[in-house]
């Protein structure tokens, strides 16, 4: 996809992957929407980008189901991104139930009813992109991180499963499967003992490494561009997901020749 002149929706842009995913965007050419509850973030970065900020709690299911119209009404939208997540690094049994819903629905809820508000007009363009920023933590069990890797798993499975049904319209999908990445929420990884030491075993092994936000950034925008559909980073943990992959890279093979669009 030939970004320039594009709009690209970003959510969660405030810090992180985000704020990086925005630069990457414009830089590019295109003309990003940025969301976050941070509205002055946001605002600056908007700003300073020629974009436009749409300051939104994902949380607030009326504020979310109000987001896409919103974003339209100043503009189509070409490429979604649903980067924003949530996550608490804890022993599941103690975890509170308000935690548990607002991760659930932050991170699973929310992709899946945005991607359903703005796939209309991108099918009906013939064109556009949904871009599902996942997580290695999908295909790995490691403590402390029980819900937020069942969301994870559930987003890049809700990909691939869209991607099915979009053949043939145009429009496409991307997954993006990251191991850990130097944020605010990696940080938050380390605030239990456990969950600390796994990932210290798995880095002393050198099953992964740690990648900064402006890589991961930069590289999921060159597979934007390439019309890719699956990124994962870093390439040496990329055989977990690939494994894990494998039945649905085996079903999508066997509808081959299926007409999957007409009612």
């Amino acid at each position: 996809m030939n970004l320039r002149g594009k709009r690209v929706l970003v959510t969660g842009a405030s810090r992180g992957i985000g704020a990086d995913l925005a630069r990457r965007f414009a830089f590019s050419g295109a003309r990003v929407a940025l969301v976050a509850r941070t509205a002055d973030a946001i605002g600056k970065l908007a700003a300073d980008l020629g974009g436009d900020a749409y300051p939104t709690d994902l949380a607030d299911r009326a504020q979310r189901d109000a987001l896409i119209p919103r974003v339209e009404a100043d503009g189509p939208i070409d490429v979604l991104v649903n980067n924003a997540a949530l996550l608490d690094t804890a022993r599941f049994v103690t975890m509170d139930r308000s935690s548990i819903d607002a991760i659930v629905d932050v991170n699973v809820h929310t992709p899946i009813q945005l991607s359903r508000a703005a796939l209309p007009a991108m099918i009906a363009r013939g064109s556009g992109k949904i871009v599902d920023i996942s997580s290695m933590a999908g295909v790995v069990c490691n403590p402390g991180t029980a819900v937020y890797s069942a969301t994870k798993a559930a987003l890049t499975h809700f990909d691939s499963c869209l991607r099915v049904e979009l053949e043939g319209t145009g429009v496409s999908t991307l997954v993006v499967e990251l191991g850990l990445v130097e944020t605010e929420m990696e940080a938050n990884l380390h605030t239990y003992g456990p969950t600390d030491r796994a990932l210290a075993r798995v880095t002393k092994l050198r099953l992964t490494r740690h990648l900064s936000t402006e890589r991961v950034a930069r590289t999921i925008v060159r597979a934007v561009e390439r019309d890719s559909s699956t990124l994962r980073m870093p390439k040496r943990a990329a055989a977990f997901p690939m494994v894990t992959a494998l039945p649905r890279r085996v079903g999508r093979a066997l509808l081959k020749g299926v007409d999957l669009t007409s009612p």
